[in-house]
């Protein structure tokens, strides 16, 4: 694909889409559009598809816009976080969706730029913020988090066997100097890592990287609040696809969607009460991998895991009769002002949103793309 950017396990996740695009004036959801190969992908093999693509980092967008632009209106991207969904619905006038994409994880644009401080291989500022215009930085964690909060976020989201003793050397050494280099606590953490445990499981600031690209971002804060909104966005037979690539993702994924693959009523009554059937079903038998043959031609893919369910409730909103209209308008809000993003037709806007807070509560191997 364009961009240097291959999507991970593509021709699997338009098999699995497809469904819940093939009928009039369907909306598609990227919800971490990144570099739009996916979006890209479901616009060519849809000819009627609207895309709404969602992502935090403004650069990803700008990318994006560019390599999306042929599709003109069909496509509009929005600047927020995929928890922020429900508000982007709610400016478009949308009820609902009929499909919904996540692309988990850090993007390869962000691994490759080594301004962005996301790896570990190279020198470069410690920032790691997949939106470079607000939030905190690895660095401030780093350099202010107490021996026992960096040992939980490393234990908790690196699944860092050596936590401890990699705290207390990160709060031993910043005491001579505060970090600043991605070089230099790679590293300390390979200095304290005992020797035997660094001849496997590839470099050992693998893990303490990745606890800290979480924590600065809020990714599973972020994924157990998303989740939910999109499941309830989708119009009755609406597709959710998403691509994990670590294994606290995937519980999150795992166990939001067994929950509504399930009846919620009493185990023994004879007959279910109205409403308390599943409203999803699952399209994957457990979690699906890349064949070998992709992950050889693209090693960030190996660590990937797709999940798939379809929306089955009698309840849920009927697609196009249940939206708000088909013309997407911007309202105009008074209130926070973000930088511009540009969309897919070439037009600078100037995105705003309701602050928000959230708690950082999120785990990852190196490698969304």
């Amino acid at each position: 694909m364009g961009n240097g950017h291959v999507p991970v396990l593509l021709a699997r996740c338009l098999d699995l889409l497809g469904p819940a695009l093939d009928r009039t004036d369907p909306v598609h959801v990227d919800a971490t559009v990144g570099l739009g190969g996916h979006a890209e992908a479901v616009l060519a093999a849809h000819p009627t598809v609207r895309l709404i693509g969602l992502d935090r980092d403004p650069e990803a967008l700008r990318r994006s816009a560019e390599r999306l632009a042929p599709y003109g209106d069909r496509v509009r991207l929005e600047h927020a976080v995929y928890d922020e969904l429900p508000d982007v619905l709610d400016r478009l006038q949308l009820n609902t969706v009929d499909s919904v994409l996540f692309d988990l994880g850090v993007s390869s644009m962000q691994l490759d730029e080594p301004s962005r401080g996301f790896s570990y291989a190279r020198d470069a500022p410690l920032d790691m913020r997949m939106d470079p215009t607000r939030g905190i930085t690895a660095a401030d964690v780093v350099n202010t988090y107490s021996a026992e909060d960096l040992t939980r976020i490393l234990r908790r989201y690196g699944e860092e066997r050596f936590a401890a003793r990699i705290a207390a050397a990160i709060v031993r050494e910043r005491r001579r100097a505060p970090f600043t280099s991605s070089a230099r606590l790679a590293e300390l953490v390979r200095a304290a890592v005992p020797a035997a445990a660094r001849r496997t499981g590839g470099h050992p600031a693998k893990r303490t990287f990745q606890a800290l690209r979480i924590e600065v971002n809020g990714e599973l804060a972020a994924l157990e609040a998303a989740l939910p909104a999109a499941i309830e966005a989708l119009s009755l037979g609406g597709r959710i696809v998403v691509l994990s690539y670590h294994s606290l993702e995937d519980r999150i994924v795992k166990q939001a969607f067994a929950a509504r693959a399930r009846s919620t009523a009493p185990v023994d009554l004879p007959v279910p009460p109205p409403g308390t059937g599943p409203t999803l079903r699952l399209l994957t038998k457990g979690a699906e991998v890349p064949s070998r043959d992709e992950i050889e031609a693209n090693p960030r893919a190996a660590s990937a895991k797709l999940r798939a369910a379809e929306r089955i409730d009698p309840d849920a909103p009927r697609g196009r009769a249940m939206r708000g209209g088909r013309t997407v308008t911007r309202p105009t809000i008074p209130d926070t002002t973000v930088p511009p993003t540009t969309s897919a037709t070439g037009t600078t806007t100037s995105e705003t949103r309701r602050p928000r807070l959230r708690s950082r509560d999120t785990h990852d191997d190196e490698g969304g793309t």
